[in-house]
């Protein structure tokens, strides 16, 4: 029988064990819940379940989607590991080529593979998301979280978090081009929210949005005639690019509070 996808896996797994759910805490499936705590991420985790290195409440554990949380004991190859997890998020500067995905049909590389080639051995146990998404082409700030709230909360359009961005665009846009930009545009998929706009230099652009469409940079200077050349991301939120090209460094959790607004609950 197919399942629903609107069913959580945990949930579908537990309803066949004939489980009950579990109640005061968040509710969580093992190998997901491994990623989030930094003990292995996710793929990792899902095989040593398949190989029985995995306990959970004492008893060897084969299936990824067991539902568990916060006080479920859980061992890995003998070790007991804590499932409570706090919100961690990376800050990375993105380079031009790289793909925001899971693999690289082109073989130039993911940015993935990139982030944990320079992660320290502590953090390369976390399942990391992308928080958001950057153009192969487009470099800057990209943030990384092992929440998954997080990363809805960032992109959400409801949430409203500014990211900023410098394009090098063709022609010198003018104050009336610059003007539309601040006001809004009608693109293919309906109107875009009012930006902020400024000329950095005859060439240069510096848009804010609240907002975070499909090539929607690209979108909108085109639409005042004049296509990006190079795209670079500098800020989202409150948090500001602030490490070399190909480099991270962590968040505070001020700076998760504050810059980009989101708390735990």
């Amino acid at each position: 029988m197919a399942r629903n996808p609107r069913t959580p896996r945990w949930l579908e797994a537990a309803r066949r064990r004939k489980e009950p759910v579990p109640e005061g805490s968040r509710a969580d499936w093992l190998a997901r819940a491994l990623g989030r705590a930094g003990v292995m991420p996710r793929a990792e985790a899902e095989q040593a379940i398949r190989e029985g290195r995995v306990e959970v409440d004492g008893r060897v554990e084969r299936e990824p989607f067991t539902p568990v949380h916060a006080g479920t004991v859980v061992r890995v190859d003998g070790q007991p590991c804590a499932l409570e997890a706090r919100t961690r998020v990376v800050l990375f500067h993105k380079p031009a080529g790289v793909v925001v995905a899971g693999h690289d049909p082109e073989g130039i590389g993911t940015v993935f593979e990139r982030l944990r080639a320079v992660l320290t051995p502590e953090l390369r146990g976390y399942e990391w998301y992308a928080v958001g998404r950057l153009d192969r082409d487009t470099t800057g700030l990209l943030l990384f979280t092992n929440e998954e709230r997080l990363v809805a909360h960032a992109t959400s359009p409801e949430t409203h978090v500014p990211k900023r961005y410098v394009a090098e665009v063709e022609g010198q846009p003018s104050d009336e081009a610059v003007r539309k930009l601040r006001e809004g545009l009608v693109l293919d998929d309906g109107p875009t929210r009012p930006a902020g706009a400024r000329l950095l230099a005859p060439s240069r652009v510096e848009l804010v949005l609240t907002e975070g469409r499909h090539h929607q940079v690209k979108r909108m200077l085109a639409a005042v005639g004049h296509p990006v050349r190079t795209l670079h991301r500098e800020a989202v939120g409150e948090v500001v690019l602030d490490v070399p090209e190909g480099t991270y460094r962590l968040l505070t959790e001020a700076e998760v509070q504050q810059g980009l607004q989101f708390r735990e609950r």
